[in-house]
């Protein structure tokens, strides 16, 4: 396990002087049609999609559709979500300012990046070290202060910070790691989408101790890899 530093400059998010106003009309129109016009609705949730530069978040050749409808690849056989998708997640979760939020799958870091606009601390873990590296940068970069990346298993979760008031996992275990719902917090939220062939994103609870689940959404996620899921085959 490789701990990443997150160390982080001055935010050069949408609000920089210097960003194309192009992206910003793209990114504006990327909530409107794709996101609010599908049905999320939580305000906070849009403006971080609003204000979050997806294009940092891809490859420069892919730049030029990083506000479309599609997920994209960002190497290593790993993709950065649909937009709809991260925002449909994400609101899935109810976040509170005071929230700490565990993170499967870091991917490109842009998932983390919208988590973190809406709660106190993000931690984030990514299985393939050079993207967890890559994402770190690019979140110092623009300067998130809350996100704490790790090189590591995500089967496992983080059990030293646990537990966390959400989780959320973005590739496809075929069953729910028992470790992510122990970390888990009272009244605490994870979503996740489970499945080989057919995957469908799960809403998990926690209240009393006890788990309630909810079966929220198709989806198509790339599959979870850690050492767990290599002994479960």
């Amino acid at each position: 396990i490789a701990w990443i530093t997150c160390g982080c400059s001055q935010s050069t998010l949408s609000s920089s002087e210097n960003e194309d106003l192009k992206l910003v009309q793209e990114r504006t129109e990327m909530v409107r049609s794709q996101i609010a016009a599908r049905g999320v609705r939580q305000s906070d949730v849009l403006e971080a999609m609003k204000s979050i530069p997806r294009h940092e978040f891809v490859p420069k050749f892919l730049q030029d559709s990083a506000y479309e409808d599609t997920p994209l690849p960002i190497g290593h056989g790993q993709t950065i979500s649909q937009p709809y998708i991260v925002a449909f997640m994400t609101e899935a979760l109810k976040l509170r300012p005071g929230d700490r939020v565990l993170e499967i799958g870091t991917g490109s870091g842009y998932q983390a990046a919208v988590l973190a606009k809406l709660c106190k601390e993000v931690y984030t873990i990514e299985i393939v070290e050079p993207l967890a590296q890559q994402a770190s940068a690019t979140l110092a970069r623009l300067g998130f202060k809350n996100v704490h990346v790790k090189a590591g298993d995500g089967y496992k979760g983080w059990p030293e910070y646990a537990p966390f008031d959400a989780i959320m996992v973005t590739a496809a275990p075929d069953h729910i790691p028992e470790a992510l719902t122990e970390q888990l917090g009272e009244n605490g939220r994870l979503v996740i989408p489970v499945g080989k062939d057919s995957q469908n994103l799960i809403l998990i609870t926690k209240a009393g101790g006890k788990l309630s689940r909810e079966t929220i959404l198709p989806v198509r996620f790339v599959p979870m890899t850690g050492e767990a899921e290599k002994r479960s085959k």
